[in-house]
């Protein structure tokens, strides 16, 4: 939504008068929230026909096949909720307010936890205090957005106007760009179904490890690609090629320097996260080692999962649709003969690890192409960016490593102790590799600084 949306909206905030925009961004609401209602109505009504299509190895298990189509007709309505939050996102980011954007997927998770720690408990199957969980989180991803756009003269109200010219020339490029950044989504769509087909716990084991690969990916990745989007749009507008390749290579080293090191801590300390996070009632050792296996094969592929969405959004800026399109497909048929290939021999770790690969191979193509469109990258500062990154990241090898050794992993209770020993060592993990940063004096934290420096002095100037 928002990478279909923002292209279209920056050009109107660049070329038109502030109600134009104002009109435009009430119209989408309105036309988004009818159609994601009829979509989530249908999705309700129609649970058993897709779960008996995406879980077909339930077919076998009644109660578990039961189970799954509740869940589904659960957490539908927050289809709507993540819409709209994407379009909140789409719209502060245009205008340069990052800061809610970047904080909603965050509430996103505080959200399931603390309904897996209040509500779940208090029922007779906690699962469903779990998928409660899911909705509310979606609605408050939405909600903590509203006063950040109230500030900036965007309040959403309801507009009808179906034949509204932004709304049409958003609806043209909204379906190429449903499978060109879908492709993750497709990706993680076949594990759901091959899993079904593998030991039970398989489909848990992907889902929970890619709860922990989507919280950085959501609070960098995503992220920083919807914050760039707007700016790479401008510049096309404006016919500033050159600009525009800076502004690409930068969300490339910004990728990289957040998520290389990331990758490493999740890793690293994947065993004490799943142990503290998730290994309670149910959710045994067995369960803790088998998500373990997914996380580690995902996270191979965090860099890829970020680095995507920077350069589809290039792709888009230039209004060019289909190239991302094909070499997606390519991707996903990628995918379907490693996944075939490796869950035999890896199970669902198999899985995971064909998803990372195809994600891998989807941007490396991707990045070929963008070449050819604009002429070239700065690849020698690419390439010394990485060389720092991966330099200051040993760091967090090493204090991940202490982490992770110590023996409290493996015995029960002590949950204060293990959530500080997991606690310090995350903070100082982050504390040394920005520290090395520092003494090199790397150029993209000095971007990061600058940009936060400016946003202090922004908050300062205007008032909160």
């Amino acid at each position: 939504m928002a990478a279909a949306f923002i292209p279209v909206f920056s050009e109107y905030l660049k070329k038109q008068a502030h109600q134009d925009a104002k009109d435009l961004a009430n119209v989408a609401f309105t036309t988004l929230l009818l159609l994601l209602s009829v979509v989530s109505i249908l999705g309700v009504l129609g649970a058993p026909i897709i779960v008996s299509v995406l879980a077909m190895g339930f077919a076998d298990d009644p109660e578990k096949q039961a189970l799954t189509i509740q869940l589904t007709r659960m957490m539908f309505p927050y289809l709507i909720f993540i819409g709209l939050s994407a379009l909140a996102m789409g719209i502060l980011n245009s205008v340069r307010s990052f800061a809610a954007p970047a904080f909603a997927p965050v509430m996103f998770n505080l959200t399931i936890i603390a309904c897996a720690f209040l509500i779940a408990p208090r029922l007779s199957n906690p699962i469903y205090g779990i998928a409660i969980g899911v909705v509310l989180g979606g609605c408050a991803q939405f909600l903590i957005q509203l006063p950040h756009l109230r500030r900036a003269n965007f309040s959403l109200s309801l507009r009808w106007d179906l034949y509204h010219p932004g709304v049409k020339r958003i609806g043209v490029l909204i379906v190429p760009t449903i499978f060109g950044l879908g492709i993750t989504q497709a990706n993680l769509l076949l594990n759901t179904i091959l899993a079904s087909f593998l030991a039970a716990g398989s489909v848990t084991f992907l889902f929970y490890g890619m709860r922990l690969i989507h919280f950085p990916l959501g609070l960098v990745g995503i992220a920083l690609a919807t914050a760039i989007l707007p700016s790479l749009s401008a510049l096309t507008a404006d016919g500033a090629h050159d600009e525009l390749n800076k502004r690409i290579e930068f969300g490339l080293r910004h990728v990289f320097f957040l998520m290389i090191p990331a990758t490493v801590g999740l890793i690293m300390l994947r065993t004490p996260l799943i142990h503290l996070f998730f290994e309670h009632g149910e959710f045994t050792a067995e369960a803790t080692r088998g998500t373990a296996i997914a996380v580690a094969f995902y996270a191979i592929g965090l860099w890829a999962f970020g680095a995507i969405r920077i350069v589809v959004s290039a792709f888009y800026a230039m209004k060019d649709t289909r190239t991302p399109v094909r070499v997606a497909m390519l991707a996903l048929l990628c995918n379907i003969v490693l996944s075939l290939s490796l869950m035999g021999p890896l199970q669902h770790g198999g899985l995971a690890l064909a998803t990372s690969i195809a994600t891998m191979l989807n941007v490396s193509i991707l990045l070929v192409f963008l070449v050819k469109k604009i002429g070239h990258l700065n690849w020698p500062a690419i390439a010394h960016s990485l060389l720092r990154t991966a330099g200051a990241s040993l760091v967090v090898v090493v204090i991940c490593r202490w982490v992770a050794i110590h023996d409290v992993w493996i015995q029960n209770g002590l949950w204060s102790t293990k959530a500080l020993l997991l606690g310090t060592g995350i903070l100082f993990s982050i504390a040394g590799y920005l520290g090395i940063h520092m003494l090199i004096r790397s150029p993209e934290l000095a971007a990061m600084r600058h940009a936060f420096a400016q946003k202090v002095i922004e908050r300062t100037n205007h008032g909160p």
